[in-house]
């Protein structure tokens, strides 16, 4: 949907009624000054009301470029208290030469419409501005719409889209590689015995991939079914942990456990997933001697679990990113590429699903830890 479109079209309205009121407008000096009397009292509140109702931001200029007015929208869109900027030139209140230049065009008589990148304390914005010239110059209406939200959301959307097409695209180039050796040996029984395990090897990983982006898009829209019960979630993590031992043995990493018996409400397969990408992602990243633990506290607030390696550790700029999708700290790092690069993501998602947080906290070179607290269960534990 095209918001500033819906915008444009009811600031339209606006433009329409302003024009029309402009002679009055002309010797007032700012919406907001009162009306001479009757009838024009009257129109000149329903035009305030419907201006400042508008999402969108309205700037009135007068013929040489002054501020005469603005809404609500404006003001906060771009930072601006309006009994500090009136009467004076855009270009002083709002430092962009961009939106200054589209001023100064419209004022010569030729609209414009385009995005402006604004500077402001909050951060960077990014507006969708229109500047559209009055009849007999005498002025120009400025509309201004915040879409920096959805420029964020079509960052990530096309991030998203390149890290799934860069992951789907090194396994299918292997595959086909892999195939097209097999068929120019016309099917060379070594080729075919060399081959087809990796084949299924990468067909699994693509399988694997699609499977775990489903998990995340169900968990990111709060559509993750869980079947809940009370659950100990020492025994949940004791029975997870036997199963990487043999794996962990011949890594040459060490497993150790803390426990004490700690029950939450929770679904107890979606805690065994947890408990399996987070321990993955230990055990990828420690080297051999190294030692990866998990441990179960409890205490007032409910159940805390935390998992705690020996590895690399993570730079303390990549900290905040580690459960974004895909997001990889050093790929060098790791003892091997076989996950998906959702696996702390789904972490993320199932644990706040169950009403709990994440956290991961490190000190490059001396390991990582991972921690989630679910809140405690209550005395009698529904099941859905």
């Amino acid at each position: 949907m095209d918001l500033f479109g819906f915008g444009i079209g009811a600031a339209g309205i606006v433009l329409g009624f302003a024009i029309g009121r402009l002679p009055l407008r002309a010797a007032a000096p700012s919406v907001s000054a009162p009306p001479a009397s009757g009838d024009a009292a009257g129109t000149d509140s329903r035009f305030e009301q419907l201006l400042q109702s508008l999402t969108v931001g309205v700037i009135m200029l007068d013929r040489n470029g002054r501020i005469e007015s603005l809404n609500a929208a404006a003001g906060a869109i771009l930072e601006l208290t309006s009994g500090r900027v009136l009467g004076r030139a855009i270009i002083e209140v709002v430092p962009s030469f961009e939106l200054d230049r589209r001023v100064h065009e419209a004022l010569a008589g030729n609209p414009s419409r385009g995005r402006v990148a604004l500077a402001r304390s909050s951060g960077t914005r990014m507006l969708t501005v229109a500047t559209l010239p009055l009849d007999g110059s005498d002025g120009v209406l400025v509309i201004a719409a915040d879409e920096t939200r959805l420029h964020e959301l079509e960052q990530t959307r096309r991030d998203f889209i390149s890290s799934v097409s860069h992951e789907l695209r090194t396994p299918l180039s292997s595959i086909n590689l892999m195939i097209e050796t097999i068929l120019d040996t016309s099917g060379d029984p070594e080729a075919i015995e060399l081959f087809l395990p990796r084949i299924k090897h990468e067909v699994d990983r693509m399988v694997q991939l699609v499977e775990d982006l489903l998990e995340l898009t169900r968990a990111e829209a709060g559509r993750l079914r869980l079947r809940r019960e009370s659950v100990d979630l020492a025994s949940v993590a004791g029975n997870i942990l036997r199963t990487f031992e043999p794996s962990a043995a011949q890594l040459g990493v060490h497993l150790r456990m803390s426990e004490n018996p700690a029950r939450i409400d929770g679904d107890p397969d979606r805690l065994a997933q947890v408990l399996v990408n987070l321990i993955d992602n230990s055990l990828r990243h420690t080297p051999a001697g190294g030692t990866v633990t998990v441990e179960v506290r409890t205490g007032e607030r409910g159940a805390t679990l935390a998992v705690h390696d020996t590895g690399a550790g993570i730079p303390f700029n990549d900290l905040p990113h580690v459960f974004e999708r895909f997001y990889v700290v050093d790929r060098s790092r790791a003892r091997e590429a076989s996950g998906t690069g959702l696996g702390l993501s789904i972490v993320k998602g199932i644990v706040e699903a169950h009403g709990g947080t994440v956290s991961a906290e490190s000190e490059l070179g001396r390991g990582a830890t991972f921690t989630c607290a679910f809140p405690a269960s209550r005395a009698a534990p529904a099941s859905r």
